[in-house]
């Protein structure tokens, strides 16, 4: 299994369970094909560099996960059939990035703590 980290954007007319409701079906696509989530982070709303679809804002949802390289195509065809996707890219993460990923990850586990 390798390890990818996801990142993909959101319609920003979405409600706060709308947004909720797509992100727990991409994490379901995932957990469903045996992948295993390691990290999900909500960014919320945040503003594009550029225009896309007419729209100048858009809700940023980050996912590392483990799986097996099959289940990516799955993962992006389902992103390419919900209109709710403005974008996406998914990277497979090497293990040095993985490495990284892990250190900043106990960093913010740690302040949410103190």
């Amino acid at each position: 299994m390798n390890q990818y980290e996801t990142v993909f954007i959101l319609t920003p007319v979405l409600s706060d369970d709308q947004m909720k409701e797509a992100v727990n079906k991409f994490k379901g696509v995932l957990t469903d094909n045996g992948a295993e989530i390691i990290n999900e982070e909500l960014w919320g709303l945040k503003k594009l560099a550029y225009p896309v679809q007419k729209k100048s804002t858009g809700f940023y949802v980050m996912l590392e996960f483990k799986a097996q390289p099959e289940l990516i195509k799955k993962l992006e065809v389902q992103f390419r059939r919900d209109e709710k996707v403005i974008r996406f890219l998914t990277v497979k993460m090497e293990k040095y990035a993985a490495e990284y990923a892990e250190k900043r990850r106990n960093k913010s586990t740690n302040k949410e703590e103190a």
